[in-house]
């Protein structure tokens, strides 16, 4: 029994459906939100060129020399704020984005401009605790790369019939 890969740009998922026959015309809804008509997707098995480990990264155009001499400088400007300032953990924030070419997610962006004025971090976290568990808190600013989604899409691991 075939298993077809379908990519659904509403979710930025990618979903593996399993037919009892072969078919290349069926074009599932969305399991998640039903989106009509997914886009058919090249599986790996398939893929006609071979897949390098930077690809496998959660965040593939990565510099990571650059996040780490980043990350080396923000480690020391760490070691002297003081953590009951959210502005000062918000600045160091920002930093990191400047410096890595990383954009925060939608939610992500909303809480660091609360802590930029001043708001309570408990506060933030109970008030969009879901909604910041539920989003990539990052996505690279990449040239070249078209449409909303800056990021490879997330595999959905369940089979779901065609």
């Amino acid at each position: 029994m075939p298993i077809y890969e379908f990519y659904c740009y509403n979710c930025h998922k990618i979903y593996n459906f399993i037919s009892r026959s072969v078919n290349t015309e069926k074009r599932p809804a969305c399991p998640k939100c039903g989106r009509p008509d997914l886009e058919r997707h090249l599986s790996l098995f398939a893929s006609p060129k071979k897949r390098g480990e930077q690809e496998d990264s959660p965040l593939p155009d990565l510099d990571e020399a650059r996040m780490e001499k980043a990350m080396s400088a923000l480690a020391q400007e760490a070691d002297g704020i003081d953590e009951n300032d959210p502005r000062q953990a918000a600045n160091l924030m920002r930093r990191l984005t400047d410096m890595t070419s990383l954009k925060l997610g939608g939610g992500m962006e909303e809480a660091l401009r609360r802590m930029e004025a001043g708001a309570d971090p408990e506060q933030i976290e109970a008030e969009m605790g879901n909604l910041l568990e539920s989003e990539e808190p990052f996505e690279l600013q990449t040239a070249g790369r078209k449409g909303r989604w800056s990021m490879p899409p997330g595999i959905d691991d369940t089979l779901y019939e065609l």
